[in-house]
């Protein structure tokens, strides 16, 4: 995956709690296969009327939209099922950064482990960007994940935290498995040692 460090790009006011990942990509697109893309999922059931029109207040079908690299909404984003597929639209959809209040569990792992990058902060502080963004549509915001804080256009900062390996993973672009791989001689001297040492283990 394409390593995370710094950010700057435009950012798109989601001004929604409890956004589950069904509403992010209905089920029914599940069967699509990864290499298909999931850009036009996103938000689908969401972003129309019932007979199919695009509704025009819908966040996404703003023409700020289209160059938005950053999403900013309320808390529990992405919680719901596990799908993966959630992660993958909102990447193939051109976003590489989600700020919200708070994170589904899985949603959050899922990202990380497709160079998303979800950034927590209060409340308060997500509150000011939404109310920015949505006063002058069109903001740009710069996200520096080494020093970890999102800076405004006014200059203003928010520190926020996050897991010491998945900060290296994405600075490095790398998922959980590729790190594991990273430990493979030291694996391979252990497996090596303990057949040695309870060899009617084999």
């Amino acid at each position: 995956m394409e390593p995370v460090t710094r950010l700057s790009g435009l950012a798109l006011a989601f001004p929604f709690g409890n956004v589950d990942t069904d509403q992010i990509v209905p089920a029914r697109f599940l069967y699509r296969r990864r290499r298909e893309g999931f850009a036009d999922t996103l938000f689908h059931d969401l972003r129309a009327d019932p007979a199919g029109e695009p509704l025009a207040d819908f966040p996404l079908n703003r023409p700020e939209a289209e160059a938005a690299t950053i999403l900013v909404a309320l808390d529990n984003f992405g919680c719901g099922s596990s799908r993966e597929h959630a992660v993958w639209a909102l990447v193939d959809a051109g976003f590489r950064c989600v700020i919200a209040v708070s994170f589904g569990d899985i949603f959050r792992n899922n990202a990380i482990e497709n160079g998303l990058l979800p950034v927590a902060l209060p409340a308060e502080a997500v509150g000011r960007i939404l109310e920015l963004l949505q006063g002058a549509p069109g903001q740009s915001l710069h996200v520096d994940l080494p020093e970890q804080y999102v800076r405004l256009p006014d200059g203003s900062r928010f520190a926020f935290e996050i897991d010491p390996a998945a900060k290296e993973n994405l600075l490095l672009g790398r998922g959980r498995i590729a790190a594991t791989l990273t430990l493979s001689c030291e694996i391979d001297r252990f497996e090596q040692a303990y057949r040695k040492q309870v060899p009617w283990s084999q």
